[in-house]
Parts: C-alpha cells; sequence; structure tokens
C-alpha cells in the first residue's frame, strides 16, 4: 500500500467548533472536523488536510541537502549552507537567502515529478551566484536541460511559475 492509499476516516466532534486536524494513525490518516459541517464544505476541508499530510510524508523521502549538493556539482553552482522542506510556502516554489546560503523549497513539490523538483532547486542554487533574475542568472538557469519543461508544468499544474 502506497501512502497515496491510507484510508482517511473522519471524526466529528461537537467540542470542535472552527478547526480541523489531521494526522496518520494505525495506517490511516484521521481527520477531527467540527460536527454539523455542511457535507459540501467538510468534504473539501478533508480533500485540502489530507493533500497536505500526504505532501509532508512525500517530502520526508526526498533528501533535499544531498540533491541540492548533486545538482550544484552537475551544473557547477555553489553548494547551499542548508536546503529545507517548508510548509509556508503558498505562493512560492522554493526561496533563497544568498548572504547565509540557506533554500527552503515549498513541500508542494514533494508529489511533482523529480525533474520538476529538480529545476526549482537548480533555479535557487542560481540565486546564490545572482540575486536577480537577469542575463546571468538566466545563463545559469539554462544549464538545466528541461528548465522550460518545468516552467510550463508549474504553470498548468498551478497557474504560476518560478518568478
Amino acid at each position: 500500500m502506497s501512502m497515496t492509499d491510507l484510508p482517511v476516516k473522519i471524526i466529528r466532534s461537537a467540542r470542535r467548533k472552527r478547526t480541523i486536524q489531521a494526522s496518520v494513525i494505525s495506517g490511516s490518516i484521521e481527520v477531527r472536523v467540527p460536527a454539523g459541517l455542511e457535507p459540501s464544505e467538510e468534504a473539501k476541508l478533508v480533500d485540502e488536510i489530507t493533500k497536505r499530510v500526504l505532501r509532508k510524508m512525500s517530502s520526508k523521502e526526498v533528501n533535499l541537502t544531498i540533491r541540492a549538493a548533486e545538482l550544484a556539482r552537475q551544473y557547477g553552482l555553489r553548494t547551499p549552507s542548508s536546503v529545507e522542506w517548508s510548509s509556508r510556502q503558498m505562493k512560492r516554489w522554493g526561496s533563497c537567502t544568498p548572504v547565509d546560503g540557506t533554500i527552503r523549497i515549498s513541500n508542494r513539490l514533494a508529489s511533482m515529478p523529480d525533474w520538476v523538483l529538480d529545476s526549482v532547486l537548480v533555479h535557487e542554487l542560481a540565486h546564490l551566484e545572482v540575486p536577480d533574475h537577469g542575463p546571468q542568472f538566466e545563463e545559469l538557469v539554462g544549464r538545466y536541460e528541461f528548465i522550460e519543461r518545468a516552467r510550463g508544468y508549474l504553470l498548468a499544474k498551478s497557474g504560476q511559475t518560478f518568478d
């Protein structure tokens, strides 16, 4: 059974008024919701939180530090001081702080193809060299052979691209 096959168990609580909570317990995703929610609202909230739990689980399977180091070596870019998943990045795919060499990658990418995740990593690695999106930056990012394909994929999937 894969992660995406985990059964979802909905627990309605009269004490819970506004918030929902989900956790993986004994091989299933338990979602606690306020009792009395409209069925359509409950379904929407359960779907959203289930996707979030699955993203978090799948992001634990990818070692970003090793992956970023391999990509940096392969494309002649600087190795970051740290790379980590972020569950807070809902409008960006990644971010970089060149001063301290840190990179954060949205955990929304955990469920996407490897070449898409790699494209965002290369994009952020290039920011360690060039902070803006000028010609020198585009030359560095352009070394990644699937960059245009990945940009198109992200645009089609979510309506947003890297920049």
